[in-house]
């Protein structure tokens, strides 16, 4: 039978939806039925598994190994779910499915933003502005998880087999539509597709092996040869592919191992590569909502998905909560103004790149920001070409000091080698 995975918006009607098309198919709904699963499997609390998909990113996710082994531990136990067949799985989750398993069938639940602002406020009894702000949380939650695991946003076409504009349709006929995709023959497990899901079952084991390791790496496997591919910089490769070969080959069902080095592979100081590609995590920060809307979508014409901010406190509230790589910030906003901004930002979390873009700012301001750590100082309005333009620069100066604190940490010997 098929297995339905359905990734929504909040204030979609994602929940309703899965509800009732399990019920349709007759199906389980087993979102919370993964999280426990891997929970009593490896010792982890539900929260810190959920935590893991749907809490902020931190820009020191490269140096912590919490959240690698907690993707493996639910990707191991969605596996088994699919191998199982017959079932809806409604959630973050939704996100570690194969692209392999053609009885897989991934469903994106999405509304426009006033559709949802509305439901917000009808819901939980909230004004326009709160209700905005709810979805600005929630919002930031479903990018940071698909830009960890694709580095695209969460509406990206290319994640989904359908997408459903609730906005659009009644709760009604998007259930009806999706049971009706969902018993289509080309849905229909097959031989091969059955096979995939074991594939995938073995390959998300030796995930959870290498992860419980240490080991960042992707992992795949195609009738009993797992595949393993290094994107993480690693100054002794070979010593690297012994291990993961040897831990992989202990995974009962593996026949053989092979590694590769994948397309983030890169050594420090071959930072040439980097002008080409922008921040993965950017905040705008302005209190002219037209304006920094317009910005963020002209952005993200270029690639670059953007997290917005009204004022300077939801801007400190937000890098509290998770540290963009580069904020682009106004000087003049009411409350907290933009200099105080850059000044307890810099303080906080030095490693965060400010580039400051204003259309009132003075020659004392700029050198006042210049003293604080400004990377830039652009005046409004701005050729958005230079705006990327020195966004990517940011980014450059972040990954290059990323990549040389990666170094070091290579460098320094393990307990184990420092014994030997």
């Amino acid at each position: 039978m098929t297995f339905v995975g359905m990734f929504s918006g909040s204030y979609c009607h994602g929940e309703e939806v899965a509800q009732r098309v399990a019920a349709e198919l007759g199906f389980a709904l087993v979102g919370d039925t993964i999280l426990e699963r891997a929970s009593k499997r490896h010792s982890v609390s539900v929260e810190r598994l959920r935590h893991t998909m749907e809490g902020p990113s931190s820009i020191l996710d490269a140096f912590r190994r919490d959240r690698g082994r907690n993707v493996a531990y639910v990707r191991e136990a969605l596996a088994e779910q699919v191998a199982a067949e017959g079932a809806v799985c409604h959630g973050f989750a939704t996100h570690l499915l194969p692209k392999t398993v053609s009885h897989v069938f991934k469903v994106g639940v999405v509304a426009s933003r006033p559709y949802r602002i509305e439901q917000a406020m009808r819901i939980d009894q909230v004004n326009e502005k709160k209700a905005d702000k709810l979805l600005h949380g929630h919002d930031e939650q479903r990018l940071a998880w698909t830009q960890f695991l694709f580095d695209l946003g969460p509406w990206d076409e290319r994640l989904y087999d359908e997408m459903v504009p609730m906005n659009q349709v009644s709760v009604d006929d998007a259930v009806a539509m999706l049971v009706e995709r969902a018993r289509r023959q080309v849905l229909a497990p097959s031989e091969l597709s059955r096979s995939a899901a074991q594939d995938f079952v073995l390959a998300s084991q030796v995930g959870v092996a290498v992860a419980e390791a240490g080991h960042d790496v992707e992992v795949s496997a195609a009738d009993g040869v797992v595949t393993m591919v290094i994107n993480k910089y690693v100054m002794r490769v070979e010593r690297l592919e012994s291990e993961l070969k040897r831990i992989a080959g202990g995974v009962q069902g593996v026949q053989s191992v092979t590694t590769r080095l994948g397309p983030k592979f890169r050594p420090p100081g071959m930072y040439r590569d980097l002008d080409m590609y922008g921040p993965s995590r950017i905040l705008l920060v302005d209190d002219e909502k037209e304006f920094v809307h317009t910005l963020s979508e002209r952005l993200e014409a270029r690639d670059m998905d953007a997290a917005v901010a009204y004022d300077g406190e939801d801007a400190l509230s937000f890098v509290r909560g998770q540290a963009p790589e580069v904020m682009v910030l106004d000087l003049k906003m009411p409350g907290i103004d933009g200099l105080e901004v850059l000044r307890q930002v810099k303080r906080e979390h030095a490693s965060v790149e400010v580039i400051i873009l204003t259309g009132h700012g003075s020659e004392l301001e700029q050198r006042r920001a210049e003293e604080l750590g400004a990377f830039a100082y652009l005046h409004k309005p701005v050729d958005i070409e230079l705006l990327a333009r020195t966004m990517r620069q940011a980014y450059r100066k972040v990954a290059e000091a990323r990549e040389a604190e990666a170094l070091n940490v290579e460098e320094e010997p393990s307990d184990n080698e420092a014994t030997e």
